[in-house]
Order: structure tokens, then C-alpha cells, then sequence
């Protein structure tokens, strides 16, 4: 696996990123403003700037309703989000620049099986707002290649955190990623905060903090057993996981208004620490945990009961940006023409550079 990133003598090693995520839980979109330097093959990083802008409950709406909506629908909110990512970075920098904007954009479809992928978030009108260079759509060529387009991150993963050997992200999705000597594999293994979002919602809140619903509840057997036995679960890495596969198969067993809110979300957390405990069951190092449902202390505490390694939940800014920073590094290793997909993560048939890339004002 070359991971090396090429680079010209005339190139910088210091640069300076936006990275933009919003992910599957329907949250908000994160920006990290971040420096970065390369020194002879290792990379630093710090955050000057991180925020979430929290999407309305009408932006809510359309990013899940678009899914079923007209092609015109799909067109006019991929303008929307880019405005409004372009927007965001606009303030955030105020005066200044950066050398590049790295957008992951928000999934829509995620069905790398039938060769398709697709991130709206309009990186020209990105571009066009900040006058910035702007990178989007990083996982086409991966899935063009072959390969599941996705997780992305453990390339970052690996190039700024190098004291870390594993890595589990509890978003709308939770994925692993476990690097070693000479490949990483990572891979999606389970829903997220996306059922549990939606099951708080249900009982008004927007997420369940700290895990206090669920600690409320029973698991409920029968429920545990239908989660845990999806084929999904069954299948070998390399696998990743979309929206339509939550809305198929996950949500119709868990919104059975029949059961008991705090039994399902009860449920919903065993089935999560049921299945990442599954997946680092051979993990022999600390876990380097991040997002959103890190910061859930009830779902941390019943993983932590079934694997047998320390689980380390860095700081807060770590926790939430972590995918953001990495988006900004991805980003910059578009520019510097190196590689931003790991086919020993992705299954494709090579690494790749993937990104589109849409110049600024430079």
C-alpha cells in the first residue's frame, strides 16, 4: 500500500483546510478550520476553528424526503446544501483564506453494489461562495474502481493519528478501523445514531443524552435477536452502509409502536455493543472512539462490557470534528495529487485519488 503522499519541491508542507461533514444522524454540518504540515512523511495537525451549524426541522425534512422526491427535488437541494456550506465556510473565514475546502456533503444514495454513490452539496457554488478551492464527491472514483466508496476516514486516520492502531466512530453509522503494518482495513459494521435519533425524537428530544432513555429501558429479546440477525451482519468486510438499508431494514423493527420507547432504545444500544463488540473481539490494543455516540455514556459503558481492550474517548473537539479534520486533510491530499481511498479498506481495485475538484480565485 503506497501511502506516501507525492509532492513537488515548489509545494508547501504547511497548509491550512476547511473540512466539512454531515453525516447520516441528520444533525447538522461540522466545519473544521484546520492547519496541517507535512514533514518528511509524517503529518501534524491543530484545529483553529471548529462548529456545527444544526440543520432546521424543514432542512431535516427534505434530506430525508428527497430520497423519494423528483429528480428536480434532488437538484434543487443539492444547490441548497452547497449555499449553505458555502455560507457557512464564508463566515467562518471572514477575511481570510485557505488553500482548500474538502467537502464529504451529505449522503443521499449509497448503493456502491449497483456502482452508485451520491454526496449532494454543490462544490462549485462552494467554491463560487468562498472564492476558495472546494473538493467534493471523494467517494465516485473509489466506487468506479470497484470499492465501496466508503469509510474514507482511516486513511486520515492514519496519517494524523499514528499512535493509534484502532479506531471506532459512533455516527448515524458506526464503522471501524483497525491499521496494521502494511494495510488498514476499516469498515462499516452496524447502525447508529440514526436509530437512536429517531427513536429519541419520538419521545421529543433530539438525541438521547448520556444514554438516560435507553438506561431506562429492558432489552427486549425478540427485537435484539431480529437486529442482530439482519444479513448484513453476516456479511465480510469490505461493507458500508447508506440510509436505504436503515430505512428497509432497521426502522420497521424499531418503530413497532407496540413496544415499549425505552425496551427499543434499550434494544437498539445491545445491538450496537452486541456488534462492535463482535468486531474488535480479536482487538488487542486501546480503541481511539469518536463521534456523536461517544458522548454517550450508557452505549460507551455497555460496549465496554463486552470487548477486552481500554476504550479512549479523547476531548470533546476530537469526539465531534474528528471526520471534519479529516475531510479537510482529504482536501489537501487532493491537491498535492496523492492518494484519498485505501483499497485495503474499500475492496477496489487500487487506491485512488478521488475528489472533484472546482478552482477558486486562484
Amino acid at each position: 500500500m503506497q501511502i506516501d503522499q507525492h509532492r513537488t519541491t515548489a509545494m508547501s508542507s504547511n497548509y491550512s483546510a476547511i473540512g466539512v461533514m454531515s453525516g447520516s444522524s441528520l444533525d447538522g454540518m461540522d466545519l473544521a478550520w484546520c492547519a496541517f504540515t507535512e514533514n518528511d512523511g509524517r503529518w501534524t495537525y491543530s484545529i483553529r476553528e471548529a462548529r456545527t451549524i444544526p440543520y432546521s426541522e424543514g432542512m431535516r425534512h427534505k434530506l430525508v424526503a428527497v430520497m423519494s422526491g423528483t429528480a428536480l427535488d434532488l437538484a434543487r437541494l443539492h444547490r441548497e446544501i452547497g449555499d449553505a456550506i458555502g455560507e457557512g465556510c464564508a463566515k467562518m473565514l471572514g477575511e481570510e483564506v485557505v488553500d482548500v475546502i474538502g467537502s464529504h456533503g451529505h449522503t443521499i444514495f449509497h448503493t456502491p453494489d449497483e456502482g452508485l454513490t451520491m454526496q449532494i452539496g454543490c462544490g462549485a457554488r462552494i467554491a463560487a461562495a468562498t472564492g476558495v478551492n472546494t473538493v467534493c464527491d471523494f467517494r465516485s472514483m473509489d466506487v468506479a474502481l470497484g470499492g465501496q466508496g466508503a469509510p474514507l476516514v482511516p486513511l486520515g486516520e492514519k496519517l494524523i493519528f499514528p499512535d493509534h492502531k484502532a479506531f471506532l466512530n459512533i455516527g448515524g453509522i458506526c464503522n471501524i478501523a483497525l491499521h496494521r503494518a502494511d494495510s488498514v482495513l476499516g469498515y462499516d459494521v452496524c447502525i447508529g445514531n440514526q436509530a437512536l435519533n429517531e427513536l429519541a425524537e419520538a419521545a421529543g428530544r433530539r438525541y438521547d443524552e448520556g444514554g438516560a432513555i435507553a438506561r431506562s429501558g429492558t432489552v427486549d429479546e425478540v427485537l435484539l435477536k431480529s437486529l442482530n440477525g439482519l444479513p448484513f451482519h453476516r456479511e465480510l468486510p469490505p461493507r458500508s452502509l447508506g440510509r436505504e438499508w436503515f430505512n428497509e431494514h432497521v426502522r420497521p423493527l424499531i418503530t413497532d409502536q407496540g413496544k415499549n420507547l425505552a425496551d427499543r432504545m434499550r434494544t437498539v444500544v445491545e445491538h450496537i455493543a452486541t456488534q462492535v463488540g463482535s468486531a474488535l473481539n480479536k482487538q488487542r490494543e486501546p480503541v481511539l472512539v469518536t463521534g456523536g455516540g461517544a458522548l454517550n455514556t450508557f452505549l460507551i459503558d455497555r460496549i465496554r462490557a463486552l470487548v477486552h481492550v481500554p476504550l479512549v474517548v479523547p476531548d470533546g473537539v476530537t469526539v465531534e470534528y474528528k471526520e471534519a479534520v479529516v475531510f479537510a486533510l482529504l482536501g489537501v491530499l487532493r491537491l498535492r495529487g496523492g492518494v484519498t481511498a485505501l483499497s485495503s479498506v474499500t475492496g477496489a481495485k487500487r487506491d485512488s485519488l478521488g475528489g472533484a475538484l472546482y478552482l477558486g480565485n486562484s
